[in-house]
């Protein structure tokens, strides 16, 4: 199944430094077989202080966290033509991927200059695969043409599957 729920390790440490444990902000998303779900907050005001309180490192760690927690991350925007492009190949492929749609986050643009730092780059898509990050959409579509792809989302569900305790499944 496909995760957009902040980690566990994540959850613990909003609920201790800030006394709200979110269910996930809003631009956390997930397409399982297609279908997508947005996960809401039931914390809803407390959502905001949270995020007004959080810092740089913990941006990082949370982007961190979901990479290592999720088979194939996208940071997108939902407004971009290239992020829907990414987004659609792996649907076609009937890959369960995680969306992080900055455009939707109030802090997307501090998610940007971390994922700036980590890759080289600020534009979206940015696609991680098995904790790596393989580039933008045009990258993407690249090593799906060159058969590179799916075997690189098929080593993560391997290694993921004989691991149960980690969210990700074979498609």
């Amino acid at each position: 199944a496909c995760i957009g729920l902040f980690p566990s390790g994540v959850a613990r440490l909003l609920r201790d430094r800030c006394g709200a444990a979110p269910l996930s902000p809003t631009p956390w998303r997930c397409r399982a077989g297609g279908a997508a779900r947005t996960h809401r907050s039931r914390a809803g005001r407390e959502l905001t202080h949270v995020q007004n309180t959080l810092t740089q490192p913990f941006f990082f760690f949370l982007i961190q966290e979901t990479i290592s927690d999720n088979c194939v991350v996208i940071f997108s925007k939902t407004t971009c033509g290239y992020c829907k492009m990414a987004k659609k190949l792996f649907q076609d492929m009937n890959v369960n991927y995680t969306a992080v749609e900055l455009d939707l986050y109030e802090n997307g643009s501090q998610f940007q200059d971390i994922l700036h730092q980590m890759t080289g780059g600020r534009t979206v898509p940015r696609v991680f695969i098995n904790g790596a990050f393989i580039g933008g959409a045009t990258d993407t579509q690249r090593l799906h043409q060159e058969g590179k792809l799916l075997p690189l989302v098929h080593q993560c569900q391997m290694r993921r599957a004989k691991n149960s305790d980690l969210p990700c499944s074979l498609p």
